[in-house]
């Protein structure tokens, strides 16, 4: 199904978003630059579409990016209820919206997100997920406690605390990578939207991966990950890997969870040599 674009009006005077309509309503922006064939960017937990501003510059000789707002970020629309299906649907709504066939990008929360769409639309021509946030082999992303003081920090307006907490036990980054997130222009935007993390921690935690859903989903894929990132997302990208019937495993040699930022270089050069083969 097509869903007309639309504009948003620009977040802070510099910069005009269009938006799509999901499938119940809500509206989702996104950014769209450069030239070429089309790359969706989904973002991961915490972000916006701002957190491909390091690597965007490189890609948009190549590529038409269209890098999104997931739901309750930036200028896309949010509800009061949420579910992982919704985020789904939102993603395949931006893919569907193009007249010609994607290539699919997903980071980490976003990753689960447009592997879950890939099975909603025809219009992928290639599917690629950096460290989907997918537990397997027992791996838990967050426990019950963890997720029980997130939400007590964010009841008491102390979303900065709260989003740290989530960074640090969930997430797993290390304090370099934490300071890195916070140095950047976009971590007040993080801050705003910690009530976010909180929910889709909830969702992923609930999250079941069955693989039989996806043993037929001949869809091209590379998988993505970091030699230092922590086991439970190297994990998922070996199970991934082992399920899916058509895809490969690339691996950031000293780099974790976020290489889009600490190696953008060699992230985009993975990513365009894997759209051009």
């Amino acid at each position: 199904m097509s869903h007309p674009m639309s504009e948003a009006p620009p977040p802070d005077g510099d910069e005009e978003l269009e938006t799509v309509t999901s499938a119940d309503g809500t509206e989702i922006a996104f950014k769209r630059m450069g030239s070429g064939p089309p790359l969706v960017l989904v973002h991961g937990t915490t972000a916006d579409h701002t957190a491909w501003r390091v690597v965007l510059p490189g890609f948009e000789e190549h590529v038409t990016g269209y890098a999104m707002d997931r739901r309750g970020r930036g200028e896309s629309g949010d509800t009061v209820e949420y579910e992982l299906e919704w985020e789904a649907e939102d993603v395949a709504a931006v893919v569907d919206a193009i007249d010609e066939s994607v290539t699919l990008l997903g980071h980490s929360g976003g990753g689960l997100f447009s592997l879950e769409a890939a099975l909603q639309t025809d219009n992928l021509h290639k599917l690629i997920l950096y460290e989907p946030a997918i537990s397997v082999d027992d791996h838990e992303f967050s426990s019950d406690e963890v997720r029980a003081e997130m939400k007590t920090l964010l009841d008491s307006g102390e979303n900065e605390q709260a989003l740290i907490l989530f960074l640090q036990e969930v997430a797993n980054f290390s304090p370099a990578e934490i300071d890195q997130l916070r140095a950047a222009p976009n971590w007040r935007d993080r801050v705003h939207a910690a009530h976010t993390a909180y929910r889709e921690s909830r969702v992923e935690a609930e999250y079941e991966f069955d693989p039989a859903r996806f043993t037929d989903m001949t869809t091209p894929t590379l998988l993505l990950s970091g030699s230092e990132s922590p086991s439970q997302y190297r994990d998922a990208v070996d199970t991934l890997n082992d399920v899916l019937p058509n895809s490969r495993i690339a691996v950031f040699d000293g780099h974790a969870h976020v290489a889009h930022y600490t190696a953008p270089e060699r992230f985009t050069d993975e990513v365009l040599t894997f759209i051009r083969e």
